[in-house]
């Protein structure tokens, strides 16, 4: 097997067998969430993201874990993608893929904002590689913060979405009550809001979508059993569908059990384009301009 190779085990035996990569005929696809820094090889995920075909992929930077390997790593990981693909003759003529950030502080995480923390989130969403901020919103599945903090910050991370004029990427689990009256009360952000790893019914979507909101599809999309996500993916507007992985957790079939990668993407915008009747270079370019338009990047 070769790096370039996209493997899944069959059998009792987990014998590896080739996946073949889904045809994109050339239209870009935008991984709109990843986790690079949390991956074993940030560089080799990259390279094997620009032999699939992804333009772009945008990246988490959680200020209170480790952010600032993310911002000081970014083109290190790029370079060491682009010899990889140079070195290999099946690769040769593939591209890094443009890599952009996501600055925040996880809901898990909230106890730990302060004055200090929004002023280095402050300083971070002044870099020109910063596109958005988060992860914000609430977690009750785990309550690593408590709920009346994970409130009173992502309130506080709304508004400075709006001051900032950056876009929101939002995690609620066990929480969209809560997450939407408080999006209510404060307004989505001019620039827009995610609502990342969307795995619930489109009855839940809609007051968010009456809202203004995107709905960020990732690997639950493709799994067998989980028909109310594919009924969202199915039926909601044709603009407000992003693709991501949230990558290295939650790969998509046909990758189940392993880590995941932003290259996987492909396999959930097949899965979308497959439940919506159309090609997928079409759904591939619609979710990307969408991307495109709501983070501030190239039109490709």
């Amino acid at each position: 097997m070769n790096s370039f190779e996209f493997i899944t085990y069959k059998g009792k035996k987990k014998l590896p067998v080739q996946v073949p990569l889904p045809d994109l005929q050339g239209a870009s696809l935008i991984e709109t969430h990843a986790h690079l820094d949390m991956l074993e090889d940030p560089a080799l995920a990259l390279a094997r993201a620009g032999f699939a075909g992804l333009t772009t992929v945008l990246t988490i930077a959680d200020i209170s874990v480790r952010a600032e390997t993310t911002y000081g790593m970014l083109e290190v990981w790029r370079e060491g993608a682009q010899m990889l693909l140079d070195a290999s003759p099946d690769a040769q003529q593939a591209t890094v893929p443009d890599t952009y950030i996501i600055a925040g502080i996880h809901p898990h995480n909230s106890r730990h904002f302060d004055a200090a923390a929004e002023k280095h989130l402050r300083r971070l969403a002044e870099d020109s590689r910063t596109v958005a901020l988060g992860e914000a919103g609430l977690d009750y599945y785990y309550d690593h913060s408590p709920r009346d903090v994970q409130r009173a910050v992502f309130r506080r991370k709304l508004e400075l979405a709006h001051e900032l004029d950056l876009p929101v990427i939002v995690h609620l689990r066990d929480a969209h009550d809560d997450g939407l009256h408080i999006l209510t009360e404060l307004g989505v952000p001019a620039r827009g809001a995610v609502l990342h790893c969307y795995n619930r019914d489109l009855k839940i979507a809609e007051p968010f979508l009456d809202l203004g909101c995107v709905l960020g599809f990732g690997g639950p999309v493709t799994f067998k059993s989980a028909h109310e996500v594919k009924a969202a993916a199915q039926a909601a507007p044709a603009d407000r569908i992003l693709i991501e992985t949230d990558c290295p957790f939650m790969a998509p079939t046909p990758f189940r059990g392993q880590k995941c990668e932003p290259a996987h993407c492909l396999w959930v915008a097949q899965e979308i384009a497959d439940l919506r009747n159309m090609p997928l270079f079409e759904l591939a370019q619609q979710t990307s301009n969408t991307a495109a338009s709501i983070f501030r990047l190239p039109q490709i």
